[in-house]
């Protein structure tokens, strides 16, 4: 079995920044999540974060969150979203500032994974431009008979009906099904719309996290409201597929009862 675990939407903001767009303590619900996965016996085999890693994409906050991923005892993959600026990503996490879109892959615990650069500047939906249509190609083909895991910040667009700015466009998750057809792929990885959510698309588990920043009331059905709530996911690939349990981190919950291991053996029946 392989475990990675999905964190998305981290929107961090440095303190000095006092960011006025902040829902929530982002740098300390990174701070929290950190501990927490560090803490993860047997640990996870590495972590994704899909996207909006800051609030405004600015080098300050980058440099907190290389900071606060530091910490990390596994591999970390990263992905940009809307949020992020190319510019100061790269200025952070690569060799100096520029508008170069961030997409890369590599082989972790046994699985192919294929990060994309979806953020379009100055959009809030997505897509995916020519160059990282090749490059998925190519990729695909180089390891033809690995287990796929794609990260994208946008969802595919499922929903013809749905929110034009909460996924990439038609065209662009039109390309994504034809490239996929002969690829075992385990799942898609995304965030953006700040919901947990599973959508099998093709035969494709597609695990939306609502992330660390927020979340948004499901039962109001014509505004957007926006509410307390944060997490991550859990995602175990085994030979029968990808399980994909999501962990809230807040708002606080109160302990209602404990059950000890010993009684939980005494009432299972294996």
């Amino acid at each position: 079995m392989t475990r990675f675990l999905h964190l998305t939407d981290l929107h961090v903001s440095h303190p000095d920044l006092k960011d006025p767009n902040l829902h929530s303590d982002t740098p300390a619900t990174l701070t929290r999540l950190v501990e927490a996965i560090t803490a993860m016996d047997p640990a996870p085999d590495f972590v994704v974060a899909s996207g909006d890693l800051t609030n405004h994409g600015d080098e300050l906050s980058y440099e907190l969150v290389k900071e606060l991923l530091a910490d990390l005892p596994v591999p970390v993959v990263l992905a940009l979203g809307n949020h992020d600026k190319r510019e100061g990503f790269n200025a952070v996490f690569r060799d100096g500032p520029s508008d170069r879109p961030y997409f890369h892959d590599q082989i972790l615990a046994g699985l192919h994974v294929i990060t994309l650069d979806t953020g379009v500047p100055g959009k809030v939906a997505g897509a995916i431009d020519a160059e990282q249509r090749d490059f998925l190609t190519e990729k695909l083909a180089q390891e033809p008979d690995l287990p796929k895991l794609l990260i994208l910040h946008h969802p595919p667009r499922i929903d013809p009906a749905g929110l034009p700015w909460g996924s990439i466009d038609t065209d662009s998750t039109e390309f994504l099904a034809g490239a996929f057809k002969g690829y075992k792929v385990v799942g898609i990885l995304s965030g953006h719309i700040h919901i947990n959510q599973v959508i099998h698309w093709h035969g494709i588990p597609v695990v939306v996290s609502n992330g660390n920043h927020s979340t948004v009331d499901l039962l109001e059905r014509k505004d957007m409201r926006i509410i307390e709530g944060t997490g991550f996911a859990i995602c175990d690939v085994r030979p029968s597929g990808l399980t994909a349990t999501f962990v809230p981190l807040s708002p606080d919950r109160a302990q209602l009862a404990f059950i000890d291991q010993e009684r939980l053996r005494r009432l299972s029946l294996l």
